[in-house]
């Protein structure tokens, strides 16, 4: 019997993703490159102007304006635990866009922390921050 002290599980997970990676590079190749984490540099920043059309008071004048929903998405996606990175640094560049100062962001993600936790608002506010820098680039 040889020494094999490699988990099985391991093992067929890591062929089962070799395998995968090998399948995309056959059918796509240009979806082997493909990081799911910098989705969110593929997507323009929408206007202000068509955020309010489309997220804000256009269809409900008595409803929500467009920042404050995307500051309650922005709310939603770290209380999921802030593992939606690429959304998150999206939904920010939108808020600020949408009118959303730094701080309506950072006070969106830091009320978050009672449902999500500490450490999930710590996320978002790390991916706050690089949306933020990025879009002052």
């Amino acid at each position: 019997m040889t020494d094999n002290s490699q988990n099985p599980f391991e093992a067929l997970f890591r062929q089962t993703q070799e395998m995968a990676q090998e399948w995309v590079k056959a059918v796509n190749p240009a979806m082997a490159s493909f990081n799911m984490a910098n989705m969110d540099k593929l997507w323009p920043t929408v206007p202000s102007e068509m955020l309010e059309a489309f997220l804000g008071k256009q269809f409900n004048p008595e409803g929500l304006d467009a920042k404050t929903r995307l500051l309650l998405t922005l709310q939603g996606l770290t209380i999921q635990g802030a593992v939606a990175e690429a959304q998150i640094r999206l939904t920010v560049r939108h808020a600020i866009e949408a009118g959303a100062t730094k701080q309506e962001v950072a006070e969106a993600i830091a009320m978050a922390a009672m449902f999500g936790g500490v450490p999930a608002m710590n996320k978002a506010m790390e991916l706050a921050q690089q949306a933020i820098e990025a879009a002052e680039e």
